[in-house]
């Protein structure tokens, strides 16, 4: 962050985009940069993490970042991801795709669908596709997905149909939550996306959970986390 970020109380979120955080004894209006359904971080009261934004062009000042839930910090800037995983892939934070000659950010694979990165080493290609983390309802366990997401089951059959192709291709989950030590994968939420990802797991795809280290100052990759599905 490029600034130090502002300690609030959430009140409530809205029609997506919207949310309204306590500070001190007035009520501000927060963009909310996470249009997912953020299962258990929404309760009145938890505290906050926003940052402030001068610019005039803006219409809100401020964007939700942080949200402490159950003693754990999360992060819930969707916006961020991909700049974190950005930054753990030019600074080999990620053991298994690291040493890259070049790391391209949203590249197309087909005419419908673009990747969140092409890794180029030697005469290797491989995709990583990247997917924000911030369910858990366990307080050990991360979650992905936190609601239906045909999307997401649609990017897990490209990259079987990229695998076909001779590339090499993962999914990097990315645990923005502070603490947890696996991941799974939530079938009760998505069944459809849970069979789509035995399938990719079968056909060659590879799944990685990496969790954040997390602070009003900075998120970043921090370390491996098992996944437990079977």
């Amino acid at each position: 962050f490029t600034k130090s970020l502002i300690k609030g109380k959430l009140v409530k979120r809205y029609k997506r985009f919207f949310a309204d955080i306590k500070l001190n004894n007035e009520v501000v209006v927060a963009h909310c940069p996470n249009t997912g359904s953020m299962m258990g971080l929404l309760d009145e009261g938890n505290e906050v993490f926003i940052s402030k934004n001068d610019d005039p062009k803006r219409k809100l000042k401020f964007t939700l970042e942080i949200i402490k839930v159950k003693k754990k910090l999360v992060g819930v800037n969707t916006h961020f991801a991909n700049k974190i995983a950005f930054h753990g892939l030019s600074n080999n934070l990620i053991k298994e795709v690291s040493n890259n000659d070049i790391v391209k950010p949203e590249v197309f694979f087909d005419k419908e669908t673009r990747f969140d990165f092409l890794l180029q080493k030697k005469n290797l290609k491989i995709f990583v596709e990247v997917k924000n983390v911030t369910l858990f309802r366990n307080e050990k366990i991360a979650e992905f997905p936190d609601a239906i997401t045909s999307r997401g089951s649609k990017h897990l059959k490209t990259l079987i149909e990229a695998t076909k192709k001779g590339y090499k291709t993962y999914l990097l989950f990315l645990v923005q939550i502070e603490g947890v030590t696996d991941f799974k994968i939530a079938k009760d939420i998505d069944n459809e996306y849970y069979e789509n990802y035995k399938l990719a797991k079968k056909a060659g795809v590879k799944f990685l959970a990496y969790r954040c280290k997390i602070n009003s100052k900075e998120i970043k990759i921090e370390k491996k986390i098992k996944i437990i599905n079977d």
